[in-house]
């Protein structure tokens, strides 16, 4: 067999909604990114969403959004994609890099205690793979030191934590829908908040800063608009190019239809997967999976002698990958790298399996195969 890492699962109905996009020869920031905002928003009960490009820009942006004073810190954990700590870089702030928990690998609330000073503003939790943060523990300690709370829900898409959706605990949650996470839009993600207000500049800082998007624009030049300034408008503050598109949101629309079903089908698939590594020797999962109400992307396992079972499931035909490497181990955050030994140690053993809804039973049946054949 040859078996993918990942791989979207999208249909016809995904075809059509974009050919009715076609149809209506408005494929940018219009109509129908509007209505996925509107029915994401009520998903995942907040009261207010706004769609962007991806998941890098809702960081940027959501940060932007508290005018913090350059310089300050971002505590943010140091096993997570580049993005989460680039969007501290992008605004002007310093990251301070937290271990994570060695069972879960989301963030340390041990080593946030031990990293957190006065010059700290925010923390953003990531959902590694996932596996919820402790959000109650969290938002608890937040609020005691006066940080905001930006959650980083990249990796999952229509999960929940003592049944509050992830993404709705902090003052703002990120989103990605890029073509490997929960659901997807190709590219693309979202900002969600319970703060209308806090939410309202982003939408114009989408928009490279501009204070009504070409689709209002054009709405208001209609015939019955006798009004010969609708094409007028302002920019007030610096903006950026961040916006979704309705191709984007077209193919959202469907996806969002299919996204719980798509979450239980990975939940079946790293049940048969803890099941069939149970008492294992050499592999073991890698995170203790909760599978109710869940959204891992990913399923990730531990391996002493990573290196040799990559390769050997190589031969065999099954992609494998690792996420993800400290991010103080590259250059550009080298200058900001702190103590962080869980983490230093344990990525080591890290190698995510194939996981997507479309992954057919024999085909869990074969990778499964394919680890047990594995001996250093």
């Amino acid at each position: 067999m040859d078996i993918r890492l990942f791989k979207p699962s999208v249909g016809d109905e995904e075809l059509e909604s974009i050919r009715q996009v076609f149809n209506k020869a408005w494929l940018g920031l219009g109509p129908k990114v509007g209505e996925f905002e509107k029915k994401w928003s009520e998903y995942i009960g907040c009261a207010e969403s706004v769609g962007v490009n991806s998941c890098t820009a809702a960081l940027h942006l959501a940060l932007s959004a508290f005018k913090f004073t350059k310089g300050k810190k971002v505590l943010v954990p140091v096993v997570t994609f580049a993005a989460t700590a680039m969007a501290v870089l992008y605004n002007g702030l310093i990251p301070v890099f937290v271990d994570v928990d060695e069972t879960t690998f989301g963030i340390s609330m041990e080593d946030l205690e031990r990293k957190y000073d006065q010059d700290c503003v925010a923390v953003i939790p990531v959902h590694f793979m996932g596996h919820p943060i402790p959000m109650d523990q969290l938002i608890s300690w937040a609020k005691l030191r006066g940080l905001k709370v930006i959650e980083d829900t990249a990796h999952s898409a229509g999960g929940q934590y003592k049944g509050k959706s992830l993404g709705t605990w902090g003052d703002i949650g990120c989103f990605s829908f890029e073509e490997k996470k929960c659901m997807t839009t190709g590219d693309g993600g979202m900002i969600s908040s319970q703060d209308p207000e806090l939410l309202r500049p982003l939408r114009h800082s989408r928009w490279v800063g501009i204070n009504k998007d070409t689709w209002e624009r054009y709405e208001e030049n209609a015939s019955y608009h006798a009004d010969a300034n609708s094409w007028y408008y302002e920019i007030s503050d610096v903006g950026y190019k961040y916006n979704m598109n309705d191709l984007m949101a077209s193919i959202g629309l469907i996806q969002l239809t299919k996204l719980d079903a798509m979450n239980r089908r990975r939940e079946a698939i790293i049940g048969k997967y803890v099941a069939g590594l149970s008492g294992g020797i050499y592999v073991r999962p890698a995170i203790p999976y909760h599978l109710q109400d869940s959204s891992y992307w990913a399923f990730v396992v531990r391996v002493k002698e990573r290196e040799q079972f990559i390769l050997h499931m190589k031969k065999k035909g099954v992609a494998t990958g690792v996420h993800y490497m400290p991010l103080t181990m590259h250059p550009l955050f080298a200058p900001y790298a702190a103590e962080t030994p869980n983490a230093d140690t344990l990525w080591r053993e890290l190698v995510t399996l194939p996981l997507f809804p479309d992954l057919k039973d024999e085909e869990i049946a074969y990778v499964l195969e394919s680890v047990h054949t594995y001996a250093p």
